[in-house]
């Protein structure tokens, strides 16, 4: 690994999963041209990495994969701009660039043998995931596993195969997902997850809920949870900043006196509160 934090290190996508039905989410698969360069990357889940696309640029991405599950590194990427544009003419084999980990993660200690709530929506299941499979690869260590997910539509949906077959094999692990608006062959619930996470209601006793998603979906989620009886502390976000350098030092995801990419992207709803309005 380099020892500069700035300078990429160059690895081998070796796998492209499509995610939805147009295709604007890929799940790359990613493994370092040298290997030992593997050992030097100890990743936590809600950690994320920078994605170089030689010739275009770098950007900042949720690692998607768990470390529970060594030998490659995984990345869902929605197609939103020029260097996310770029990655998603890319092919197995091709060559990338990439640095980190950086950012804290997720508490898992604090959540080891309390219920579990997980609140999706659209691609912000991403950094869930690789909680997820950190906590159903470590099952007894924790309660009651809720998984809560929508997308707009039956074609926006992601991980499908984890979402109806691998997440719902767990013991006392649930999975509930709808979406906003069906077509003829869903089946399923139709609606928006604020509500539909109401209509559940799993109970906050003894539990920690982790909501991830568009903005706005997160702001209704947690007034739900609030109206559910969950408090602050018992509530964790992720912010989806704009990170520049990854390292603290060029203020692009600054807020008060935090810094997105050092201090997050993860955050519970008390510390939250704590920051300016700007966020």
């Amino acid at each position: 690994m380099s020892k500069n934090p700035m300078v990429p290190n160059p690895a081998t996508i070796t796998k492209i999963t499509s995610e939805t039905g147009s295709g604007d989410v890929k799940t790359f698969r990613v493994v370092f041209d040298d290997p030992s360069l593997a050992e030097g990357f100890t990743y936590r889940s809600g950690q994320c990495a920078m994605l170089s696309v030689f010739g275009v640029g770098e950007c900042m991405i949720s690692i998607t994969s768990t470390p529970t599950r060594p030998g490659f590194l995984e990345f869902s990427v929605k197609k939103v701009g020029r260097v996310t544009d770029a990655l998603h003419e890319a092919r197995e084999g091709d060559k990338i660039g990439l640095r980190g980990p950086y950012g804290n993660c997720f508490p898992l200690e604090k959540m080891k043998g309390k219920n579990l709530v997980f609140v999706g929506g659209g691609i912000g299941l991403a950094p869930l995931r690789s909680l997820i499979n950190n906590v159903l690869d470590n099952r007894k260590e924790y309660g009651r596993v809720d998984i809560i997910y929508g997308a707009r539509s039956p074609q926006d949906l992601v991980f499908k195969e984890e979402l109806f077959q691998n997440w719902p094999k767990y013991q006392d692990t649930h999975v509930y997902v709808t979406v906003d608006a069906g077509d003829e062959e869903w089946k399923g619930p139709v609606g928006f997850v604020p509500p539909y996470l109401e209509e559940i209601n799993p109970s906050p006793e003894g539990a920690v809920a982790v909501t991830c998603g568009p903005p706005v979906m997160i702001k209704f989620v947690l007034q739900s949870l609030a109206k559910m009886g969950y408090t602050d502390d018992q509530i964790i976000t992720t912010l989806e900043m704009k990170m520049q350098c990854g390292i603290g030092k060029c203020g692009r995801c600054n807020i008060g006196d935090k810094y997105v990419c050092v201090d997050g992207p993860v955050f519970s709803v008390d510390q939250l509160q704590a920051l300016p309005d700007e966020f």
